[in-house]
């Protein structure tokens, strides 16, 4: 697949989510397999430029693979703004969020709440496009409610625009995350533009990868929540598509290595306190995986305040669960 003058290893993308897909969990999750990985979103307003946490956003620093940045905003001008200086930071492929369902975005109007203004949408989109000479690409959901369901005129808007690949996420923002997501949206969106359509929603294992690919002739396919604490899916899916059975699922010692892995990337990325915090939540998700025992041991854990403690009592869990499995 390609993105512009960019050839995609393979059809399968670590979705943009903001606290989750940081530099580190990027990096894991293209190791283990996935073809792009896009950055958390960065918002267009020039007062957080210079914030910490926007410049860490940003950070590509020895970054492997195609650095994707997804930008937020209402304002066509700042989003254009915004679109350049990360451009000028290293991103080699802009990405407009219309597609976040959360209040605090919706209430500026921003997100997925943009699809109710398909004018100012097209406005946007020019003015992105034409702030830079690298690819923009757009993610949407099928529209702002069940009733209003404009993911096909969105996506003829975008063409024009000369967005470069579409992502449809198959929930309205009303629907937030709730139910189901639904592929049927996505299919007649592919239906009706000639630019490379990605799916995103509720693809957590091989066999829903290859339905939704097979359902809708969506290019690639885009994973978000399902990879948390899971980074493993990328190779599993890839495998299952390419020879039509399944990998074989990591062992707890690879699941540990992964996990201290993780771990010591965060540190050095945020610092150790920080890091410490951070590493909180991705420890539930991989611990998740693992059953009761690991997950047990989650309230110790947490109240770690360094990185050789939070360490240590990983390492004190799953030797309790590597002998819980050997009994």
């Amino acid at each position: 697949m390609h993105i512009g003058p960019y050839q995609l290893q393979n059809n399968l993308i670590l979705a943009p989510m903001a606290g989750i897909s940081d530099r580190p969990f990027r990096e894991l999750c293209k190791q283990f397999g996935a073809g792009l990985a896009v950055s958390e979103m960065v918002a267009s307003n020039p007062a957080l430029r210079q914030h910490k946490r926007t410049l860490l956003k940003a950070d590509h620093d020895g970054e492997t693979g195609i650095r994707s940045v997804q930008i937020l905003g209402t304002d066509p001008q700042l989003m254009a703004d915004a679109a350049k200086l990360n451009a000028q930071r290293g991103a080699q492929i802009i990405d407009i969020n219309m597609g976040c369902p959360a209040k605090k975005v919706c209430s500026v109007a921003a997100g997925s709440a943009l699809l109710r203004d398909e004018a100012l949408v097209k406005r946007i989109l020019d003015a992105v496009v034409n702030a830079v000479d690298i690819p923009v690409t757009l993610k949407i959901r099928t529209g702002w409610d069940l009733h209003s369901r404009n993911a096909v005129e969105i996506a003829q808007i975008a063409e024009n625009a000369g967005i470069a690949a579409l992502t449809i996420h198959g929930r309205t923002r009303a629907c937030k995350f709730d139910g189901q997501a639904e592929h049927e949206t996505v299919k007649k969106v592919k239906q009706s533009i000639s630019i490379p359509v990605i799916a995103n929603g509720d693809i957590d294992s091989p066999e829903q990868a290859q339905f939704v690919l097979d359902s809708t002739g969506a290019d690639a396919i885009m994973i978000g929540r399902a990879a948390q604490g899971n980074p493993w899916l990328f190779s599993q899916i890839s495998h299952f598509i390419n020879h039509g059975k399944h990998l074989e699922k990591p062992t707890v010692t690879d699941i540990h290595h992964t996990i201290l892995t993780h771990l010591d990337k965060l540190y050095s990325f945020y610092g150790n306190a920080s890091g410490v915090r951070i590493a909180r939540k991705h420890i539930a998700w991989y611990f998740k995986h693992l059953g009761s025992v690991a997950q047990d041991t989650q309230s110790t854990i947490n109240q770690a305040q360094c990185p050789s403690q939070q360490i240590t009592l990983i390492n004190s869990a799953f030797n309790l669960l590597t002998t819980d499995r050997a009994a």
